[in-house]
């Protein structure tokens, strides 16, 4: 996968390509990221690459003729052109998996205002939002939207199951994770975890995956496909619960 971040501020994703496990991806080539600076592609002499708004307003926008020719100079018959703005869609594990499986994807960050309205309507193939909030700008969106998708690619994690029974992967929570040592502060670890029997700790985690969701996440549950099995555990839950 490559991946074109275009952005007035590129120094802040330097750190971010060469950190833990992206950082192992980059020199592992299982995915490449270039910075590219909307700045280099004004053709003002201080480098301007905004403007006041039309119709009057605070702040400033960015102007249409850079960020297009920042767009054609990576763009190609397979990219995907993603803008980060507080006005897309939300991003989810779902989204993450599906961009996971792109070629080529170029990643926007706006700034002040936001961008000249014809570039949304007529070059960008996506919005995505992190969250209902606004930021200063899209390089943290661009970074968080990134890492989800980098973990994804064969061969960034350990393990294909590092990932399958994370929180969101499958639509529910996960179940409690526990380690070394076996007792603290006098609290102990599930005993079923302890037991040896495969099929008892795979029964106990998705009993506690599904109550997990259930009390944290409630409408993820009303989302979720459930199989007759898990209808009934899920049945068993909330009697317990009442």
């Amino acid at each position: 996968m490559k991946i074109d971040v275009l952005s007035l501020f590129p120094e802040f994703i330097d750190g971010f390509i060469n950190w833990s496990m992206i950082g192992k991806a980059v020199n592992g080539k299982k995915v490449e990221i270039s910075n590219i600076n909307i700045r280099d592609f004004s053709e003002n002499k201080h480098n301007k690459v905004d403007g006041y708004p039309f119709g009057g307003g605070p702040g400033m926008v960015m102007a249409p003729g850079p960020i297009l020719r920042a767009i054609n100079s990576v763009k190609t018959s397979n990219s995907k052109v993603i803008y980060l703005s507080p006005q897309g869609s939300i991003l989810n594990q779902r989204k993450s998996k599906e961009l996971s499986k792109e070629d080529h994807i170029i990643l926007l960050c706006g700034h002040y205002e936001g961008i000249d309205n014809r570039i949304i309507e007529n070059y960008i193939d996506e919005e995505i939002s992190i969250g209902d909030f606004v930021l200063t700008g899209g390089e943290l969106p661009a970074m968080v939207l990134m890492d989800s998708i980098i973990r994804l690619l064969p061969g960034v994690l350990s393990s294909e199951e590092s990932f399958k029974d994370e929180s969101h992967y499958n639509g529910l929570l996960e179940h409690p994770q526990y380690t070394r040592p076996r007792e603290f502060e006098g609290f102990r670890v599930p005993d079923v975890l302890l037991s040896g029997d495969h099929k008892k700790i795979e029964e106990w985690k998705k009993e506690k995956s599904l109550k997990t969701t259930l009390t944290k996440r409630p409408d993820l549950i009303e989302k979720e496909t459930l199989n007759k099995k898990e209808k009934e555990i899920l049945k068993n839950i909330k009697n317990s619960l009442k």
